[in-house]
This record gives C-alpha cells, structure tokens and sequence, in this order.
C-alpha cells in the first residue's frame, strides 16, 4: 500500500517513545576485531550508545532497551529509562521487550533506533518523527542502512502494526507485510541514519565522511 493523502497534522509524531538498542559493551562490534582491539571496540560501543541516547531526546520518550546492568547504569546516568535483556537474542527480540514496555505505558507509536549510528543526531531523530507525522496511521516508516538492505530506524504507528524482520533485507521485508497488512509504508533517506559501523569498511566509510 502506497503513501495515504490524509495527514494527521504538522510536526512530529505526538506520543512516540524513542527505543535505542544497545548490546553489552564488551560484546558488541565483534566483526570488527580484524581492525580494533577488545578495548577500542569498547569504547566505540560506548560512544555511539551515549550518541543514540542523546539523539533519542527528539521523541517523547525515551527507553535504552540494555544488554548488561553496565548498559542500564549509562542510560540512567544520561536520565534515561532503560530495561535490561534476561539473555541476549539478538535485535529482533530486543526491540519486541522494548515495544511490549511501551504498550503496557500505553504508547501510539514507537521509533526503534540502533545504537550503531555514528552521525545520528537528535535532529535527524526529529525529522524522521516528522516525516512520520505526515502519514496517517496504522503507519511504518524506515530509515535505510548504507548498501546492505538493512534498517537503522523504523517507526512503527501502532506500535503493533506489524511483526519485526532485522537483519539481512529487513527493509524489503517490512514493506512487504506492510503491504500486505494495508499498513501506510514510507522510506526515510537520512544521512544520518544510513552509516552503521557493523563490518571494517564502515569504519573506512566514517573516517572520510569526517
């Protein structure tokens, strides 16, 4: 289903929670062990979990959806809300504790966010909520990753709307069954949000987009 005419008013998406994914620390970034050591994969981790967290202030809520108690002290150091995972699942079952979080608050919509985005901003989180609150619900918006047909945000009005498909052509996969459920689907294009530093060619990528 295409793009619906009917606007539910200017401005961001109202209600939406911010989810950001953050993996613990010490395991996170293991594809780039080729070209950086235990320590500065750590440190990379935790300087684009600070940024997400930050960048997630563009929504009305915010939630760190943690890995470790390490993961659920930083989000609560940066005055964040923040869940931690029994076990690690991977971002699919992340993002699904997350969404049943917020639903028990009673929230219209939800932005999930990966914490894996060297450029986010709170702005390019504000103007994808934007994008978002031009498109008449139920509604799914997704932000694009560089190249490997993933996605690195995706909005979801009600949160509920259809099932979660990370990974390998998650993008093609949450337009398909958005077009199957009758759900508005949208891409967002955003600089931003495209660059996630999962393998070393990303690093070489971010190097020269400084």
């Amino acid at each position: 289903m295409g793009l619906t005419e009917d606007r539910v008013g200017e401005g961001k998406a109202s209600g939406a929670w911010v989810i950001v994914l953050v993996k613990d620390l010490d395991q996170a970034k293991q594809r780039l062990g080729d070209v950086l050591d235990a320590k500065a994969r750590r440190e990379l981790a935790l300087r684009n979990a600070e940024r997400a967290i930050r960048a997630a202030a563009a929504g009305d809520h915010r939630l760190v959806i943690g890995g470790s108690a390490e993961v659920k002290d930083i989000a609560e150091r940066l005055g964040v809300e923040a869940v931690i995972e029994r076990k690690q699942q991977g971002q699919n079952v992340a993002a699904k504790l997350g969404i049943a979080h917020a639903l028990k608050s009673k929230a219209q919509a939800v932005l999930i966010l990966s914490s894996d985005l060297p450029l986010v901003t709170p702005q390019s989180v504000k103007d994808m909520l934007d994008v978002a609150g031009r498109i008449a619900p139920p509604a799914v918006v997704a932000a694009p990753a560089l190249g490997r047909g993933g996605t690195n945000a995706l909005y979801i009005s009600p949160p509920d709307a259809i099932s979660l498909h990370f990974g390998e052509d998650s993008l093609t996969a949450f337009r398909r069954e958005a077009e199957t459920k009758g759900v508005n689907f949208a891409v967002h294009k955003s600089d931003a949000m495209a660059l996630d530093l999962d393998e070393p060619e990303d690093l070489e990528h971010a190097r020269r987009m400084d």
